[in-house]
């Protein structure tokens, strides 16, 4: 190993590491960001009644029952 080795650091590890530096609070917002559209709880009965109401897809979908 020579003497002066750095390990490598790709560009986007650059990148991502110079926009948590310039916003400290930025991983603070994503997390918020994230709670908005998917961290919600599930409604299991509405679930199991969606896919209970699935009607079945024909093999060819542009064939008409005839």
């Amino acid at each position: 190993m020579p003497l002066f080795w750095k390990p490598y650091r790709s560009d986007v590890t650059d990148f991502i590491a110079t926009l948590k530096q310039r916003d400290p609070q930025l991983e603070e917002k994503q997390r918020q960001g994230r709670a908005l559209l998917w961290d919600r709880p599930q409604d299991r009965q509405a679930a199991a009644e969606q896919r209970d109401a699935r009607v079945p897809q024909q093999p060819y979908v542009y064939q008409t029952k005839g």
